[in-house]
């Protein structure tokens, strides 16, 4: 169920949608909400931080704690406002690792699209990839262009009957139960000869949990796969999609491009995303 979510906070200018987005799920599923602020480090080579001198580091230290906390007290605020549960966290350490260690008690994690534009200290590039790949948890990333306030009524489920594919749906479930309207979407997929409807055991599966579904089959020719899938879900005016990530080995997405690489450099809506 859908009780205990974790989300990332930051001094970013997404920060605030993404915290309207986790206090409107949060609201709607009656869960308990957790931020958490991580003061990272910075990377500093020995012989540059030997010229900086120690304690100009520990100010600029001191001063993001000062920041992590200003931020946290804004989250309790809205929070409260909400009538929500929460619970805030600050903490230091290498911002995806903690993430990691944190983010493995929770229900679901809420996170920021990494936006390339951005330089503050938060703005990791293996983020939040490396969080899909090693938290062990659903993580629902949020675009850091644009206003989510309420996602979850009209979703769309990229489905290939993969394993993560799977996990994505099972982890999804609270939400689709609560959606208006599921769309599964197969695009390309193999003909196997049977003559079977692509994406019928699992829709059968959400309607033994009451989810009321449509199965669409895309064939596309002039789009990859994941511009298709973008371009269906605005077509339906979907507030969210569900997938699984990294069908492949990361390395090989990384290095040649691929289905998850893109969408988490190309979304328009949040996407929950399973390993």
């Amino acid at each position: 169920m859908l009780k205990n979510i974790l989300i990332h906070l930051d001094s970013s200018k997404q920060s605030a949608s993404r915290l309207q987005t986790a206090i409107g799920l949060a609201t709607r599923h009656g869960a308990h909400l957790t931020g958490v602020y991580v003061v990272t480090r910075p990377e500093i080579p020995t012989f540059i931080e030997a010229q900086i001198g120690g304690e100009i580091i520990d100010t600029q230290q001191t001063a993001a704690v000062e920041e992590g906390k200003g931020v946290l007290d804004d989250f309790e605020k809205r929070g409260a406002a909400n009538g929500l549960e929460i619970e805030s966290r600050l903490v230091e350490g290498r911002l995806v690792d903690s993430l990691i260690e944190q983010g493995r008690y929770f229900d679901l994690l809420v996170v920021g699209q990494y936006d390339p534009d951005d330089s503050g200290v938060y703005a990791v590039d293996n983020m939040p990839d490396r969080l899909i790949m090693s938290a062990g948890r659903p993580v629902l990333v949020v675009p850091y262009a644009g206003s989510f306030p309420i996602i979850g009524e009209n979703v769309v489920i990229s489905w290939d009957a993969s394993r993560q594919a799977t996990r994505a749906v099972n982890d999804a479930m609270d939400i689709l139960v609560a959606a208006q309207n599921v769309d599964i979407l197969s695009i390309n997929p193999p003909d196997d000869g049977s003559g079977k409807v692509v994406g019928a055991n699992i829709a059968l599966h959400l309607t033994r949990h009451a989810v009321k579904t449509t199965l669409k089959k895309v064939i596309s020719v002039d789009l990859d796969a994941a511009d298709m899938l973008l371009s269906r879900a605005a077509d339906s005016g979907a507030d969210l999609i569900v997938m699984g990530a990294y069908g492949h080995a990361r390395w090989r997405e990384l290095v040649l491009g691929g289905f998850t690489r893109h969408m988490l450099e190309h979304m328009t809506v949040p996407v929950l995303m399973s390993n």
